[in-house]
């Protein structure tokens, strides 16, 4: 994968391929009657995926007995579609089996979902999906070999399970990206068990497409996260940014009638509903390539491929080229005296507008950067419209823009020097601390984890020439994963105000938080300092997952300590494993040195 189209990948994510077995039909033939086939052939899939991620908790043995049921519905209603039950929605059908079940609402504690009905019994699913998956057991390793074998025995039982595992771990990545995820391990798996080295080959060839799925988990939660709490008009000024710089030949209506198919996918894909996510996609891809002429030169060689194929040719496709006659800014929201007038005459429309002109002339910015731009402009006009002389003041428009501009550009630049003086090792270390005194009621797991982000965002971005767009693109998924998208979130009130605030504005929010002073820290050091002779036996990168964990867990024992000292104790503790797995008796070792440690945080 190319790091250069790692923003565009990432950000364009809602043109993702379907996968699987969906029939390999030229483009011109009929869209929904093909998608519906997808749905028929892949019915095991798709109820694995959406009973994993609604129950996470589910045994696999459970999610088999709900796909036979699912498979035995979808087989009564091919041969006759006419029976009342097969006019239901598929999402509907699959809550009353999963409610059906017997004992299941009462073991995994959903049986208030299941008194509900409709949108109301949906939502409620949907929010008792959990995004911290430390209740889950260790994702189970099988050893090359063995994962061969597993595959050639019994395909079916081998992909069902992975999906399963995969699905409950990501509950919140939408259906069409966990079955490319699937595809794509097949198709590892059958090139990786012909290898010899087949260790070597799963690892370099896993690699891609676990990025690939944290990537669109990262967007996906960041996109419904802005639907569910700040509502459908944050959503469409996102998707308006992000197509406007894609498609800047783009016409004004015909981004309005491709956002409405844009926008009405998000209500099954956030919600759950893995079918009409799927259906969704499904339209939004068929509606870029029948107008393909009208939106993007780019694209042509893409929607000519087989359904499989165009998606990710999409992705990848450049930002199509501006158009010839594209001025370098846009006169009549800045210059023309009747800007007020036609902003009360339709103020939604006259800002999504105002939002196209702005973003296709400026591919270079984020879409936070240009959500602020927006938000800047509309706050500057509430202000002008009640002037004397409106024109005279919102013609100082451009200057309010750059200077938005300007203390972003800032916020980047000072990160992408902390990447250049620190090195990934201690800017990871770096980010660990400062964001476990930001939230530390988030577990040790999603702080390794957004620290984790944070660096990939810096590495990734900071040697770009398009450095702004893509660390501040990528930087924001990353207060995306931390604000989290669900209602069951344990966050501190500062945090919680930044996250809800305001959506465009979240990063000089969180600029300006200092430590948490309303967090009380636990009264024990709950085994911190105790070491045994097994971190001998951890290999680099386990070893490495031990030192940031923790560090992450002496910020939370010790929240007051200044960054300098959280750093020498860092240093003592590898010190002290260096030393100890060096000595005879390592375990006689860390029995003594571990005390000492535990002193020396105390007088800190």
């Amino acid at each position: 994968m190319k790091q250069l189209k790692l923003t565009g990948f990432v950000i364009f994510f809602f043109f993702l391929t379907e996968s699987l077995t969906l029939p390999t039909q030229p483009q011109d033939v009929d869209d929904v009657r093909i998608t519906q086939k997808f749905i028929d052939d892949n019915i095991g899939y798709i109820t694995i995926i959406a009973f994993a991620q609604y129950i996470q908790e589910a045994s696999f043995e459970e999610v088999e007995m709900l796909v036979k049921a699912m498979t035995e519905y979808r087989d009564k209603c091919l041969a006759d579609r006419t029976l009342p039950e097969c006019s239901k929605l598929t999402n509907e059908v699959l809550l009353e089996n999963i409610c059906a079940m017997e004992g299941l609402p009462q073991k995994y504690n959903f049986s208030h979902c299941c008194r509900k009905v409709d949108f109301e019994r949906r939502l409620c699913f949907f929010h008792n999906k959990k995004a911290d998956i430390g209740l889950l057991p260790p994702l189970p390793t099988l050893d090359p070999e063995e994962k061969c074998q597993t595959y050639k025995n019994n395909r079916e039982s081998f992909l069902n399970n992975y999906v399963y595992e995969v699905s409950r771990r990501n509950p919140f990545v939408f259906a069409p990206t966990l079955l490319t995820v699937a595809a794509r391990f097949e198709e590892m798996t059958k090139t990786c068990c012909e290898e010899q080295e087949k260790a070597n080959c799963f690892q370099t060839k896993a690699e891609p497409f676990i990025y690939y799925l944290k990537a669109l988990s990262s967007y996906q939660k960041n996109a419904c996260r802005a639907l569910m709490k700040f509502g459908r008009q944050i959503l469409q000024s996102i998707n308006i940014a992000i197509l406007s710089q894609k498609f800047p030949k783009i016409g004004f209506k015909q981004l309005t009638s491709l956002l409405e198919d844009v926008s009405s996918k998000y209500d099954g894909c956030c919600e759950g509903d893995v079918v009409q996510c799927i259906r969704g996609r499904s339209k939004v891809m068929s509606h870029i390539c029948s107008k393909q002429d009208s939106i993007s030169s780019k694209i042509k060689d893409c929607c000519e491929k087989k359904i499989p194929e165009r998606g990710e040719c999409i992705i990848y496709s450049n930002k199509d080229d501006r158009p010839n006659d594209l001025s370098l800014r846009e006169a009549k929201f800045i210059e023309s005296d009747n800007v007020c007038e036609k902003r009360d005459a339709d103020q939604a429309n006259f800002m999504a507008e105002f939002l196209y002109e702005y973003s296709r002339r400026h591919p270079e910015l984020s879409t936070p950067e240009l959500l602020r731009i927006a938000k800047v402009y509309k706050d500057l006009l509430k202000e002008c419209c009640n002037m004397e002389n409106p024109p005279e003041c919102y013609r100082h428009a451009e200057s309010r823009f750059n200077e938005t501009t300007e203390k972003s550009l800032k916020i980047v630049q000072r990160e992408c020097e902390h990447f250049q003086n620190l090195g990934k090792d201690d800017l990871k270390y770096h980010y660990l601390i400062n964001l476990t005194k930001l939230v530390p009621q988030l577990s040790t797991e999603e702080l390794t984890f957004l620290g984790k982000e944070m660096v990939m965002a810096l590495t990734t971005c900071c040697t770009l020439s398009e450095e702004f767009a893509c660390v501040d693109n990528l930087v924001d998924l990353v207060l995306g994963e931390l604000c989290g998208i669900n209602e069951n979130r344990n966050i501190n009130p500062a945090v919680d105000h930044c996250c809800k605030t305001n959506f465009a504005f979240r990063r000089s929010c969180f600029e300006s938080l200092e430590a948490d002073k309303t967090y009380v820290p636990p009264s024990t050091s709950q085994g911190l300092f105790t070491f045994h002779a097994d971190l001998c036996q951890a290999h680099n990168e386990e070893l490495q997952r031990k030192k940031d964990r923790f560090l992450v867990n002496l910020v939370k024992l010790k929240p007051e300590l200044a960054g300098e000292e959280l750093w020498s104790l860092l240093a003592d503790f590898t010190n002290v494993v260096e030393k100890c797995c060096k000595a005879q008796e390592p375990e006689a070792c860390f029995k003594e040195e571990s005390p000492k440690l535990a002193a020396k945080s105390q007088a800190a």
